[in-house]
Order: C-alpha cells, then sequence, then structure tokens
C-alpha cells in the first residue's frame, strides 16, 4: 500500500508538482512560481547568467569556496555546445554577470579576459556533452561533503531530505588527484550516470540539473545531508543506538516527491531572494 499524502487534484499541474495549494477561499487560484518562459534565448541567456552569478554569491555566503577549487557551470541556450564559467582566480563573493566566461567545447575563451580553471573544462565540457538533458553543473570542495567522500560510501535513506538523492547519486571511487585529463572527465560524467549527484571520494561533491537553480539547489543540500549523516554515524557509535532507514516503499514515494527539477528550482529561489536582497543586485552588473 502506498503511503497517503495532500491530494492536489484541484490544482494546476505546476502547483501539484510543487507540492503547493493554492485553492483560496474566495476561489482565486493561487500559483507557485516556475521557470521563466523567454520570448528569445538572448533573454533566457542572460536569466541563466544572472542565476548563475547568484549561485556564486550564495556558495560563498555558504564557505563552499576555498582558493581557486569549486566551479559552477551552465550550458549557453544559443551555443549550446558553450556554457559559462567563473573567472579562475575571482572569489565567489566577488562575481557577477559581465566577470562570467564562456568557453567553447575545445576550452577556449569565447566571451571574457580571464582564464578559466582547468579541472573546471576537464569535468564540466565531458558532463555537459554526456547529458544533454542537463543544463549546469556544480563541484565545490565544501567541507562535509569533503568529510564525507572519504568513506566512498552512498548516502543511507535516514531523512526525508536524503531521499532527493534516492537511486540518483553515486560515488567516484578513482581519485586521481587534481583532475586536468579531460578521460578523468569521462569517469567522472559515466559515474554520475543519469543521476543528479556524484560524491567524488577524498575529493568532494558534484551536483547537476535543468537549470542552474535546480544544480545549485541539489548542492547546497547534498552537503547538508552529508552533515547530517557525519552527525548520525557518530552519534551511533557513541550511543550505541541503531539508525532507522527508510523503508523502499516509502523513500520511492518520497524521492518522488522532494526529488524532482520543479522542486529543484523553486527550493533555489528563496537563496536567490535572499542574495538579491542582501546585495541590492549587486552581482547583475
Amino acid at each position: 500500500m502506498a503511503p497517503s499524502a495532500t491530494v492536489l487534484q484541484n490544482e494546476d499541474n505546476t502547483n501539484a508538482v510543487s507540492g503547493a495549494l493554492g485553492l483560496s477561499k474566495n476561489g482565486h487560484k493561487l500559483r507557485i512560481r516556475s521557470y521563466p518562459v523567454f520570448g528569445t534565448l538572448d533573454e533566457e541567456r542572460l536569466y541563466r547568467k544572472q542565476h548563475l552569478a547568484a549561485a556564486f554569491r550564495i556558495f560563498a555566503e555558504r564557505g563552499f569556496d576555498e582558493g581557486i577549487a569549486g566551479h559552477i557551470s551552465v550550458r549557453d541556450p544559443i551555443l549550446t555546445d558553450h556554457f559559462w564559467l567563473n573567472p579562475l582566480s575571482m572569489h565567489f563573493s566577488q562575481i557577477k554577470v559581465s566577470d562570467l566566461i564562456l568557453v567553447d567545447e575545445n576550452g577556449l575563451v569565447v566571451e571574457g579576459e580571464e582564464p578559466i580553471n582547468a579541472a573546471a573544462f576537464a569535468i564540466h565540457s565531458e558532463i555537459h556533452k554526456a547529458r544533454p538533458d542537463i543544463h549546469a553543473a556544480c563541484h565545490a570542495h565544501s567541507v562535509h561533503g569533503k568529510a564525507f567522500s572519504v568513506f566512498g560510501r552512498e548516502l543511507d535513506m535516514i531523512t526525508q531530505d536524503a531521499l532527493r538523492f534516492y537511486k540518483s547519486h553515486a560515488v567516484y571511487t578513482d581519485f586521481g588527484g587534481v583532475v586536468l585529463d579531460r578521460e578523468e572527465g569521462k569517469r567522472i560524467a559515466k559515474a554520475l550516470g543519469k543521476g543528479k549527484a556524484a560524491i567524488l571520494q577524498n575529493h568532494g561533491l558534484l551536483t547537476v540539473g535543468r537549470s542552474i537553480d535546480e544544480a545549485a539547489f541539489w548542492f547546497i543540500s547534498l552537503e547538508k545531508t552529508c552533515h547530517a549523516q557525519l552527525l548520525v554515524d557518530s552519534a551511533q557509535h557513541g550511543s550505541g543506538h541503531e539508525k532507522v532507514i527508510i523503508k523502499e516503499a516509502e523513500a520511492e514515494y518520497t524521492a518522488a516527491q522532494v526529488g524532482g527539477p520543479e522542486k529543484g528550482w523553486l527550493g533555489f529561489q528563496p537563496y536567490y531572494d535572499e542574495i538579491l536582497a542582501k546585495t541590492n543586485g549587486s552581482f547583475l552588473r
């Protein structure tokens, strides 16, 4: 018997997918926001660049930066074999739309005046090539992601938030140092498969999505989930209590509710609103 949930049959498709109740007492329908519809590809390009710049600011606020390590990419909607990246030596907290670098499939800078991270190109170029269904990828050396990665294991399905990654994350165990070889990028892409995340052993975390918003939210959630897992494992060792794994039926059902691309996109919007307010939109320039 499948778990029960609030019935959303009277909601429009966007609300139902997002789990939003939008029926007001006076009959007015309240609609949750969703990925915009653009009049032109140039408008979509600007949106992707703005939300990419925002993602860097949000990652900086959460301490996901470390020197020149870490990178986020988004596919260009016009030149679809090109993608936008961060400049190599600019701190995440300083990145603006005008600082973003456009590179082609060979790693040549098409737009921008700064070099890019060679490891970023090696990883992101192969992921974008292997996964035409996704448009963004995030990689950073966040503290709890690094800590959990050393075990070379998948997450336990022990919380509702962990279920975002139910049967949708992988572990890449072939650590080979700094990724400068595109063959290494191909192996990471192969390990990722059709999932939304990969734990790179002895390295860090990687997430992908159909939008930059989705990929960035999965990264934030995955980092928090790794933190929770580390706390649970430590508490179990010290207390002797056994952790409870969520049953398969409930896990599968809930994963469909919390792990879809619409939920990922929507989950990022409060962070976007917050950074927009905090910075007065300085990253939009």
